[in-house]
Formats: C-alpha cells, structure tokens, sequence
C-alpha cells in the first residue's frame, strides 16, 4: 500500500556504487549526465560508515555517521547540491538487518566482547548468551581464525597488545582483529612489580563494587592508565614488561599459557571459522560470520540506527530509502510501519524482497513495493519460447545425464545448508521446541532429535523464503498456505517420523497452539518461536536456492537468477500483460529494474542465452561437437575426465552469454584479449563449481578438480596453435549474438 505522500516518485533510477574509488566528488560530477539521461533518482549504494575498504557497504559499522573513505561532509554536500541543481532526487539502500563485525571498527561490537552481556549494546544484537555449548556461557563465539586455535596461540598470531590511548588492553589476532581483555582482569597483567601499576591492577580487581556504573568507572581508570604510560617512562617500561610477560614465544605453546588462561576468562571465544558452522551463538546475515544480525524490532536500537537516515530525510537529501534484506527482520511489517510513523514526512519506500511464483507482495506493508527482482525475470520470460522447454531438457538431460527435478535439487541443496552452514542455527531451534513441547504432557516426549529432523524436513520444503505471522493477528491466508505445503511435504518425505510431531510443529508455526485459552503453552515463548523459525527460512532458501542450487541446475542458466525460476521457461504475451496490469492497480510505483547490483548475468548475457530456446535441437548439436573436440584436444577420448558434463554444459553457456562483441565475427581473435577473456571466464567457473558444493568449495577448495576445469577452459580459449573447438563455436556464437541484439532491444 503507497505511502508517499508528497515525496517525489521516480521516473527512473540509476545505481551508484559507492566504494573507496568512486566517492561523493565522482557522483557530483555525474549529475549532469545522469539528468540529460532523463533519470529522476539518482540509487545510492549504502554510504553510511562500513568496514575500512568495503566495495559494497552493506558492512555498516556506525548507522549514524558518514563513510568518510567515500569523502568528507562537505564532498557529502556538494554532492547533494550538484543533484539538486540537475533536478535529481535521491533514495538511499539502508542496512537494518546486520552490521559489519571483527577488525577493531565496530565500537558496539568491541563493547559487546569487551563487557559481554553486561554491555549496554548487548540487546541490540541477536545473541544466545546461554547456548546449551556451556564453554559459550556469557560468552560470544569469534569465529575469526584462519586455523586452530591452538595452532593460531602457538604461531602468535594472538598477541596481547597495550594502546596508551584508550589505557585498554586487547588480544589482536592477525594485527587486524581487536579482541578486548575485560578490564577485571587487568590486574592479572599490571602485576605487582610497579607501585602505580599495582595500585591500578587493585583499582581494576575491584570494580565488581561498581555496578551499574562498572563500565564508565572502567573508562576513567583505563584513561588514568594510559595517561600514567603516556607522561612516565618507568610506567611504560612496566607495562611493556607486564604484557611481554603473558606474551609467549612463536613456535612454543607452552610458553603461551599465561596469554591462553587470559583469553579463557573472557567474553568471547575466538575460534576457527569452521567452528561457526556448529557453535554460533549470534544470528548473522545468511552465513557470513562478519555480518551480525541486529534486533531492530528494539524501539531504542531503531531509533539509534535511523536517526542519521531521518535527518537526510528531513533536509529532503534524501527523498526514499530502499531497505536491505527485509525478510531478515524479526518482523518486516512492524519493522515499516514504525518506519513510517517516525518518520518526518512523507518518502518513497521499496523492499529488497524475492517472490516465489504464487507469491504476492503483503498488501498491509506501508510501501511502494519491491525493487523489481520479479519484474526482471517476467521480462526476460518473454524474450524465451515456451514452446522450446522440451528440446532445451532433453539436451540438457542428453548432455549431462541429469534427471532430477529441480524442487528436489533446492530440497537437497536447502537440507545441505542446514546440516551444515546453518546447523547451528537449527540445533537451536529444536531446542527452543523441545522446551515448548515439555510445557503440555502430549508434546512432551518429543525429543530435540525428533523435532530437530522435522523441522529441518519443514524448512526444506517451504515453498516460499518465509511466512510472516506475528501473533498479534491470525496468519493470513498465504501464510497458513505456505506452511500447509511445507509440512505435509515433510510429513510425505518423513515417513519413519511419528507424524504427530509435525502436526505439533505445524500448530505451533501457525501459532495454533496458544489459540485456545489454557493450552498450558506459554504464549511468549510460542511467538517467538514461530517468528524465529521465519527468520532462519529465509536464509536458508537464499543459500540453498541462489547459492548452491542456481549453480547445480544448468539447464538454461539465464534463468538462474535472483527471484528467477529456472524450472519454468517463457512467459505468453498475456501473462506478461496481465502481470503489468496488477502491479499498475496494486503497487504502481514499485521498482522495476530488468538488472540490478545482484544480478549474476547482464541483459545483454540473458538477451543471449534466450535465443536458444529458440533453436533447443541446433544447440544440442553444438554443444555434443564441441565436447568432442575439446575431448580429443586434451587426450580425454572417452569423454570421462574432469569437468563433469554438468560444469561442462555450463561452461559452453558462460562462453555464449558473455562472448565480447569486439570479437564477434573475428576469424582469427586477438590472443591479449582472449587471454583477458578467459580469465573472467575462469573466476567464474571456479565461482559456479564452489558455489554448487560438489566438487569443490569455498571452504575447501579442491585443487585437482580446479585446476582441471581451469585447464580445460585455458586450452578451449588457447590460440596459440590451431584451434577447431573455436573454428566451430565462434560461427555459432555469431549467428546467437545477431539474434541476441534484437533482443536487447526489446
């Protein structure tokens, strides 16, 4: 539902990537440019403070200050004038689900793990400060470390380190991340040995007596501490001295005992990164360890987090936001509705929000729309022939030898996902269900396992990123729809499963199960669940879908896109028509982009690839003679060598999609730009390969089978001796590209 109000509707928008080579000066400088475009909204990158270095900003550290590696305020304003003296207004992407973690720039996290859940920041993100792991109690997993931990203390790669500014001690591992030593247990490292040192280690040992004013009367006693080592040389001997005592020596564990009894003592735990996938105790964006989820539902968090945002808005700097990731939060919908309640005026507002088929954008959300993932796909259906989906199977199928349907493959690549990345995640979501069953005598003898399993089988199976029930309203009708599907799937897939358990699990996901006064159910604990188990959904699909299932199913890759559905090809003519017809009733000032920053192909690379559903039967043909040759030109006769036909089939797709036009109708191709080529070409295959998670992956990489399928792309592109697999593919790609052109026009 359109909120606007006064704000300014764009006409059309253009993406600005934000990053430390292209700042505030480079957009000012492109506004002329952008208006005789016709463009009426300039799409701004998130430029708030991120990560030192971010290329994107999604990696926020300070939601209420600038990233001045993008320019300083004033570069900030001349921008913001040069766009108003060219007629352009300007919608920021906003970041609310997650901030950028580790290193030593995120003053929230660093308080976080300095004071643990004694810090004043330690609500504001979503952490399990008891997890059933008990060495984690009180504690946050790091998970940081390139190797062991014992491995990393031994190498010392862990140091303890004193800054005479901030009077703090921290450990820092890999001279990047900060990791701060609790200020209680300073006293362990002033020792005795210096007067004022042992005064202040008895200062430190004491502010127990503090609470609750513990953490400021640590600050004034760090300050007295760095002052002391600023201003007396004999202090700052002593110190040197104290931290060199607890310091060990590379290539000597036994001499880092002192630093590692330290570090057990405090209120993280750093960790190799593997140990996330099974210990995690904060939510994250998807599986990224570096990403910490936020609880913005907190009103205080809210209005910390948006105030900068509301002031740009007031000034009219900006005049939208796009919001990043809305499936992440607890609760999209309350998360707008306060959006636009505290607000100063009226703005334009979209969703970044990925839509199953049968899925529909929520009618009570206070927005504009979404940011057009499904608009693009529905154009690019109508460039591929329907009528082609067969011919383009079978070659597919005939080349490869694959078979399965493609809701199996996300079926498995979901379930993988969890039992691995996410498992963490899960394990503590079949905790929280097994407290719940044990408050009500017939759910009590679901064991954590059993309901571990189920949920598992429920989450793979739904049809949709996540439902949206909050319990302050019954589910809607999509919502009990959605989770209907899901369990009984499971239920079918579960078959040794006592289907009792999922009839539990689907009243408590519905929040059935405190419908009825005295259900002995406490209701709290039920909405949250449920709420909870909405969160993890969506990852999940993300990860298993776009991320792992996208690079598996290469039956016609232009369709593997952000909100795409590669089991279906084409759209009619009246399907699109009727699709334009809706979204002009129901949401006519929605976002509509046929490309955007998360986009795996260009147009120009799908205009392409469409034209094979045009010619199925002559690709097939193609594809079989190329193998052939490229078989025989690297002694692989029997066709059985690495790649495998699916990475293969792939390959010929990349290399059609994204073939240079300077080169298109090129007898003999320039070798330098050739070379240049094929590295691209590389970085993506061994992309795809470690993205499908079969024969390699990012975690670990599979040199051989690499190193194969970078060999065989460097020998199909290679023209330093004759060469009859490019002889044969470039009349092809010629007659694809001519086509593809057209297509392009549309």
């Amino acid at each position: 539902m359109s909120e606007t109000g006064q704000a300014p509707i764009p006409r059309a928008t253009y993406r600005l990537q934000f990053h430390e080579g292209f700042g505030f000066e480079d957009a000012a400088a492109l506004a002329p440019y952008l208006a005789r475009l016709g463009i009426s909204h300039v799409y701004a990158s998130p430029y708030l403070k991120a990560r030192p270095g971010s290329t994107h900003g999604y990696d926020i550290v300070d939601h209420g200050r600038l990233n001045l590696e993008l320019g300083d305020e004033p570069a900030f304003r001349d921008m913001v004038a040069a766009f108003r003296q060219n007629g352009l207004s300007q919608v920021l992407d906003f970041v609310p689900n997650h901030m950028g973690v580790g290193g030593s720039d995120n003053p929230w996290w660093i308080d976080v793990l300095e004071w643990g859940p004694a810090s004043e920041y330690a609500r504001w993100f979503d952490i399990d400060w008891e997890p059933d792991r008990r060495y984690l109690h009180e504690k946050l997993l790091v998970p940081l470390l390139g190797d062991q931990y014992g491995a990393v203390l031994e190498a010392g790669q862990l140091m303890l380190r004193f800054d005479p500014e901030t009077g703090g001690f921290a450990v820092w591992a890999y001279d990047t991340h900060k990791l701060p030593i609790n200020p209680l247990h300073y006293s362990r490292v002033l020792g005795n040995d210096h007067a004022e040192l042992e005064r202040l280690g008895d200062a430190f040992s004491s502010l127990a007596d503090w609470r609750p004013r513990i953490a400021q009367h640590a600050k004034d006693l760090q300050a007295e501490l760095g002052t002391l080592v600023r201003e007396r040389d004999d202090v700052q001997e002593a110190v040197a001295a104290a931290v060199t005592r607890i310091n060990g020596e590379p290539g000597r564990l036994e001499t880092w005992r002192q630093l590692d009894a330290l570090i057990q003592d405090q209120h993280w735990r750093a960790a190799h990164f593997r140990v996330a996938a099974d210990d995690i105790n904060y939510r994250r964006f998807f599986n990224i360890n570096e990403l910490a989820g936020l609880r913005m539902e907190l009103p205080e968090l809210f209005d910390h987090a948006h105030r900068l945002a509301f002031d740009l808005l007031r000034d009219r700097v900006l005049d939208g936001l796009r919001i990043d990731h809305v499936d992440g939060l607890l609760d999209p919908k309350g998360y707008l509705l306060r959006l636009r309640e505290q607000a100063p005026g009226p703005f334009y507002l979209v969703v970044e929000k990925i839509l199953a088929r049968h899925e529909a954008v929520r009618e009570d959300w206070p927005i504009e729309g979404t940011t057009g993932y499904e608009f693009a796909n529905l154009v690019l259906g109508l460039l591929i022939d329907p009528a082609g989906e067969e011919g383009v199977t079978s070659a597919y199928a005939g080349f490869t030898g694959e078979h399965c349907a493609f809701d199996a493959i996300v079926r498995d690549c979901k379930s993988r996902i969890m039992l691995n990345e996410m498992a963490s995640e899960l394990n503590v979501l079949a905790r929280d269900a097994s407290r719940i069953g044990r408050q009500n005598p017939r759910t009590a003898d679901f064991t954590r396992n059993i309901l571990q399993r189920a949920l598992k089988e429920i989450v793979a199976c739904f049809p949709v990123y996540r439902t949206y029930v909050d319990g302050a309203a019954e589910p809607t009708e999509a919502d009990r729809r959605d989770i209907d599907w899901a369990v009984a799937q499971a239920r079918r897939n579960e078959t040794d499963l006592d289907p009792s358990v999922f009839d539990f699990l689907h009243r408590l996901l519905t929040t059935d199960l405190i419908a009825q006064p005295r259900s002995g159910f406490s209701r709290q604990s039920v909405v949250r669940l449920a709420m909870r188990v909405q969160q993890y959904s969506g990852p999940v699909m993300a990860k298993g879908l776009e991320d792992t299932a996208f690079y598996r199913y290469n039956r016609f890759v232009a369709l593997n896109e952000v909100g795409g559905h590669p089991d279906h090809l084409g759209v009619t003519l009246a399907a699109f028509h009727r699709a334009n017809t809706q979204r002009a009733e129901r949401w006519p000032h929605a976002m509509l982009g046929t490309s955007t920053h998360d986009t795996k192909r260009g147009e120009d690379a799908r205009a392409r690839l469409a034209v094979l559903s045009e010619m199925p039967e002559e690709w097939a043909r193609q594809v079989q003679a190329w193998s052939r040759i490229l078989r025989a030109r690297r002694g692989d006769v029997e066709g059985t060598g690495p790649p495998d036909r699916n990475d293969e089939y792939l390959f010929y797709q990349l290399l059609l999609a994204s073939w240079p036009a300077e080169l298109t109708g090129v007898e003999s191709p320039d070798a330098e730009m050739l070379r240049t080529f094929s590295g691209r070409v590389e970085g993506a295959m061994i992309k795809s390969v470690r993205e499908a998670k079969l024969r390699s992956t990012w975690d670990s990489p599979n040199a051989a089978y690499e190193d194969a399928i970078l060999g065989f792309v460097r020998e199909a592109l290679d023209v330093s001796r004759p060469n009859a697999f490019l002889s044969a593919f470039l009349a092809f790609e010629e007659h694809v590209a001519r086509l593809g052109i057209r297509n392009s026009l549309v």
